[in-house]
């Protein structure tokens, strides 16, 4: 093994050669399965840096390596989709299941219940400057073996509000909302849909020297200068709630909490963001409206929610259309149908192209360049709604889902299907797609 490609455990450095033999020759699946088929030979160590480093220069999320009767199974998920990559030998699936285990602090002999852990890859020859990327990695005990789950925290997945995806009347709203002294900003939606990204382009928007931002996680997924980040540890007492009791002493101006789960977390959160803080965190809702009930099954009185919250988001991620392979066609009768049926009672002020025969949306075909999948890349949709007097006196009377829903439509909420809509007729994604990911 070369000096560069030495690995200790905790951590993991691509070397040089692995960069060489890696960077722009690993373009999509099918270059990924040659690649490791040709390195099966190579130590255990430069296998796993090929793996990783195939994995990461593919932009993968999650890489995951599945124990099968006679072999393992390795996928990726590109763009929100899992994908095969390649079989590898039981004997090749051991040696790499042990080498993960050491790397992210998991027990060898353990291996009939659940592990977490995490290390880190640098990426330092080939990318200068660039800061490590974390992997969690999640063990789960199944019939065959151990199947392992590495989640890719790149840090150039951060990007700025400009780039999210948001329509230009949105990106205003947000942009206006994040800089106000106090009050909650929401997002929701379920695992995967981009919300961390979001709140996290949030606060690289507003950080200066001048406001001190404290955040409570579980875990840090990636690491921001300039921002106290601190991690839960339930095991120590120490928890959203309880963190939070804390981080209010520290005088803080901004508070990221990265998900409310319980009564107490919500009842803190809403009076930090009552008594001048401004609040980002998360819930599991399916959409905008559906924050409000959520908060109220919790337990948490209408009268503090309405006053105590500046703006809901929903969102979703859709793929976006290849732009190698795509092509223009008119869409046919019942679909530019049920594009008009979708957009009808869009607010005046949203500008959209004519719905008439001159129409033409994106279709998707599939090349090399993207799998064969006919997406590259993934954008947000979103809906969003603003909690003003009226609404805040509406929330008193603990209005159910659809009733909220359609209060915030008729002051001018533009729903997620909407929003995907007015991506589809701009050529961004399909209607296929969007439909995959969102409701009507």
């Amino acid at each position: 093994m070369s000096e560069n490609s030495k690995t200790i455990t905790g951590e993991i450095e691509l070397s040089s050669e692995i960069n060489e033999e890696i960077k722009g020759k690993i373009n999509n699946i099918s270059e990924f399965r040659e690649k490791i088929k040709s390195s099966l030979t190579k130590d255990t160590s430069d296998l796993m840096q090929v793996i990783m480093g195939g994995a990461i220069y593919l932009n993968s999320s999650d890489l995951h390596i599945e124990a099968e009767e006679n072999q393992a199974r390795i996928r990726v998920r590109l763009d929100g989709v899992l994908q095969d990559v390649t079989d590898i030998d039981q004997r090749i699936y051991e040696a790499i299941l042990s080498r993960i285990k050491i790397l992210s602090g998991l027990k060898l002999n353990i291996s009939d219940r659940p592990q977490d852990g995490r290390f880190s890859v640098f990426t330092s020859i080939a990318l200068p400057g660039q800061k490590p990327i974390e992997i969690r990695v999640s063990s789960l005990p199944s019939e065959h073996g151990e199947s392992l789950v590495l989640r890719i925290l790149n840090p150039k997945s951060l990007i700025d509000l400009e780039a999210l995806g948001l329509r230009e009347d949105l990106l205003n709203i947000f942009k206006k909302e994040i800089q106000k002294p106090n009050g909650m900003i929401i997002v929701t939606g379920p695992t995967g849909s981009g919300k961390t990204t979001t709140l996290y382009a949030f606060l690289k928007t507003i950080q200066s020297p001048e406001i001190k931002i404290i955040t409570i996680e579980d875990p840090i997924e990636y690491h921001l200068e300039g921002i106290s980040q601190t991690q839960t540890a339930p095991e120590k007492g120490y928890d959203f709630s309880s963190g939070l009791k804390s981080i209010v002493r520290q005088d803080p101006d901004v508070i990221l909490v990265g998900e409310v789960r319980d009564l107490e977390t919500a009842e803190i959160s809403l009076q930090a963001a009552l008594t001048g803080h401004l609040v980002f965190t998360t819930l599991h809702t399916n959409d905008a409206a559906g924050t409000i009930a959520r908060l109220i099954s919790l337990g948490a009185k209408p009268s503090n929610i309405g006053p105590a919250i500046n703006m809901t988001i929903a969102q979703r991620l859709v793929r976006l259309v290849c732009s190698k392979c795509k092509q223009l066609k008119k869409p046919d009768a019942d679909t530019l149908k049920k594009i008009k049926r979708g957009l009808k009672g869009l607010p005046k002020t949203i500008k959209l192209p004519a719905l008439d025969e001159k129409l033409k949306i994106v279709e998707s075909k599939g090349c090399k360049e993207c799998n064969n999948t006919g997406y590259r890349g993934r954008i947000g949709i979103f809906e969003a709604f603003l909690i003003d007097d009226e609404m805040e006196k509406f929330i008193l009377k603990s209005p159910s889902i659809a009733e909220l829903k359609e209060e915030a439509i008729k002051k001018g909420m533009v729903t997620m299907y909407q929003d995907g809509l007015i991506k589809v007729i701009e050529g961004k994604t399909t209607l296929e797609e969007l439909e995959r990911v969102a409701e009507e």
